[in-house]
């Protein structure tokens, strides 16, 4: 039996509005949700190949992910413009950490926090990867 990639979990304070955020700013769609006290979202890339769940439960167990490095967890987000993506982010909420920079391999990255704290790190790869 083939296992497969089915979605990462992420708890958070309020996956309702995070997910909101990552539909509108992030260009992911809401796949499936579920009413509280849990409020699932499970949201899929543009490429409906990746999924995400943001959820709350339990609520004490929530990371302080602004208080985290941001290379103990991330999510990369491949973009074919670093500057345009950092400034709309930006502009709608999310907050830059670092980067622009570029890697030995070529590729360029910048490292944000959305509005909830949690890193995103922003590729623009000399080859993409997938």
């Amino acid at each position: 039996t083939t296992l497969k990639f089915e979605h990462f979990g992420i708890d958070v304070a309020d996956p309702g509005a995070a997910a909101r955020w990552y539909v509108q700013h992030l260009g992911m769609k809401i796949v499936r949700q579920g009413e509280g006290p849990v409020h699932m979202h499970f949201l899929a890339d543009a490429t409906g190949r990746v999924m995400v769940e943001l959820y709350h439960n339990p609520p004490e167990l929530v990371p302080d992910y602004a208080g985290q490095d941001p290379q103990v967890l991330h999510l990369a987000l491949a973009t074919d413009d670093l500057e345009a993506s950092v400034a709309r982010l930006v502009a709608a909420g999310a907050t830059q950490v670092s980067g622009p920079s570029a890697t030995p391999a070529g590729d360029r990255l910048a490292m944000l926090r959305d509005p909830w704290g949690l890193a995103l790190q922003l590729t623009q790869r000399a080859t993409p990867m997938v």
